[in-house]
């Protein structure tokens, strides 16, 4: 079994618990939140603003598929507690941004996709599969907040983990992560950056890139 095929079965039951806890889940969660979740071709990091309310104010999500390079960002945008924009870029030799923008009755006010070779308006089809897939990362935040599902990401370096913030830290990963990390590990010759989910049913190893995370890592104030 790969690291990734393990990592993805073991938090499908950290999800199926994360359903289950959300019933019992009854403090207010913070206004600033970030979780992840594995699909079926990568890994997605979400990162959360809400308001004191908790509607939700700024929502962004980044793509890492597995093979390939092209990570996607989307950042959703809220007004009055209506999504007000979309926004997606792709990285890559195959870059572009699409930009949906909506009124509170959720009809398009303005589209637009930007690639090399020009700009070009959305199909129909293109706009409810923009619209749809909002609902449903909206819907994986709220359940993985209710869960207490939390991203960290932090710096490996001789062995030592350091947190974005500069704590040092020593996550429990299982065997399996413990062994893909290693792999990693004695083929870097500097740090590697690492993703991480914490919940009340364990830690999950995300993510072992030659990248450092902290350096755009999203923080409350400047989401």
């Amino acid at each position: 079994m790969t690291p990734l095929l393990f990592a993805r079965r073991s938090l499908f039951a950290v999800l199926l618990a994360t359903g289950l806890a959300g019933c019992s889940f009854h403090t207010e969660p913070p206004t600033f939140t970030a979780s992840g979740y594995i699909a079926d071709q990568g890994i997605n990091r979400l990162w959360r603003q809400d308001d004191d309310q908790n509607h939700p104010q700024t929502l962004i999500n980044v793509y890492s598929p597995y093979r390939g390079k092209q990570t996607v960002i989307t950042r959703y945008e809220y007004q009055d507690n209506h999504l007000s924009q979309i926004r997606e870029t792709r990285d890559g030799p195959d870059a572009e941004t699409v930009q949906l923008r909506l009124d509170q009755q959720g009809d398009v006010s303005f589209m637009q996709r930007q690639h090399a070779s020009g700009r070009e308006k959305l199909s129909a089809d293109d706009i409810e599969r923009y619209k749809y897939q909002a609902r449903a990362v909206l819907e994986l935040s709220e359940t993985l907040r209710a869960g207490q599902v939390t991203l960290m990401q932090g710096r490996w370096n001789q062995g030592v983990i350091t947190a974005c913030n500069g704590e040092t830290v020593s996550p429990r990963f299982g065997a399996y992560s413990q062994v893909w990390l290693a792999k990693r590990a004695s083929r870097a010759n500097d740090r590697l950056g690492l993703a991480w989910l914490s919940a009340p049913e364990g830690t999950e190893l995300l993510l072992v890139a030659n990248e450092d995370f902290c350096r755009w890592e999203p923080k409350p104030g400047n989401l």
